[in-house]
Formats: C-alpha cells, sequence, structure tokens
C-alpha cells in the first residue's frame, strides 16, 4: 500500500496551524475526527509537542494514517483509533480539545448530529472545538466555486454538501459550546471555534 496524500492538505495546513497555535496553546489532549490521510496529525502534532494528538477515522482509513505517524515517529501521536461517529465506539477518556477539518461536508446530516453527541460525551467541561472546511450562510455559497463544489459533493453522495455554519453552531450550542470564534481562510474555507 503507497502511503496517501492530499494536496489539499499541505496546501491547507499551515494557514490551519496559526489558528490551532492560539487556541490550543493551553491544551494537552487533542481528539481528531475523521484524520483522513494523517497529513494534518503529523504536522500540527510537530509543530505543537505539548499536545496528545488522537488520530480517528473510519476502519479503511486507519491504515494509512498509520503509515503517515509511524514515518514521522513523534511521541506525541498514539496509535489512531477506529471510530465511526455514527456507530462508534467513542473513546472513553475526556479531551480537553477536539478538531475536524473537512468532514462535516462529506458526512449524512445525521452523521453530522452523531458527530456532536459523540462530542458531547468526549470533550471534557472545559474543551475547545475546532472545526475547519466550507459552510453556508443562511444558505448562501460564499463563492461560485463552493457552489461547484457543493454541486459536485451531492452528485457524488446526495447526503453530503456544505453545511450552514448556523446548523453546526445550533447542534454546538446543544452539547454547551459557545462560538468564539470565526476565521475566514484560504480558497473560500473557514476555521469555527466553539468553547465551553
Amino acid at each position: 500500500m503507497n502511503k496517501p496524500f492530499s494536496p489539499s492538505c499541505e496546501r491547507n495546513r499551515d494557514p490551519i496551524l496559526a489558528v490551532l497555535r492560539q487556541r490550543f496553546a493551553d491544551r494537552r489532549q487533542v481528539l481528531e475526527i475523521g484524520s483522513g490521510t494523517g497529513q494534518h496529525a503529523v504536522h500540527f502534532a510537530a509543530a505543537m509537542p505539548w499536545l496528545t494528538w488522537q488520530c480517528s477515522d473510519v476502519a479503511e482509513n486507519l491504515p494509512g494514517i498509520r503509515m503517515w505517524l509511524d514515518e514521522a515517529g513523534l511521541v506525541n501521536t498514539p496509535a489512531p483509533i477506529m471510530l465511526d461517529v455514527e456507530s462508534g465506539p467513542w473513546p472513553a477518556r475526556s479531551f480537553d480539545a477536539a478538531f475536524s477539518a473537512n468532514t462535516l461536508h462529506i458526512m449524512g446530516w445525521p452523521a453530522v448530529e452523531a458527530c456532536f453527541d459523540g462530542l458531547d460525551a468526549a470533550l471534557a467541561d472545559s474543551a475547545v472545538l475546532v472545526v475547519y472546511g466550507p459552510f453556508n450562510d443562511d444558505g448562501r455559497y460564499s463563492s461560485d466555486s463552493n457552489r461547484e463544489f457543493d454541486r459536485w459533493l451531492k452528485a457524488r453522495d446526495p447526503r453530503s454538501g456544505i453545511r450552514d455554519a448556523a446548523a453546526a453552531d445550533a447542534l454546538a450550542r446543544n452539547i454547551g459550546l459557545r462560538l468564539v470564534d470565526d476565521v475566514a481562510m484560504p480558497a473560500n474555507n473557514r476555521c469555527l471555534t466553539w468553547a465551553r
């Protein structure tokens, strides 16, 4: 098996890191939802060695993530865990931070709801959640490219699609998180940060 590679991860990792350096400066245990290739985990864990960065993803993505983690050999990236947000199993321990990139628009809406429900139990009382990706405002696309991307997503899987920021915020508020930051990112993406 070849090590998986995502060009978009290489492009967006430094703008995301700028946000995480600020938001995770006083954090210790991060749960990453949907680690994908594992590229983000390696980059962020190397840049923020005070964090233990716990990767998670569906079973089929774990071998690729392991390749990235094994090659990097970082002491703060434990073995990735299997996590399907709808069926679990969610980790039993409590995290003071969580991160996810480019996942909410891939999942169906019931999975997005299940993700926030799962985070409710997985996050500590004072936790911070950072989510990166494209978002709409009141059903409006932020760009023509996002409109085209949404069309492509729905053609591939009708359950997927760019989520409305207010809808994500409502799910976050239901689990005691309040929106503390909304940072515009390159390529018409955003970093939303919530805190308990």
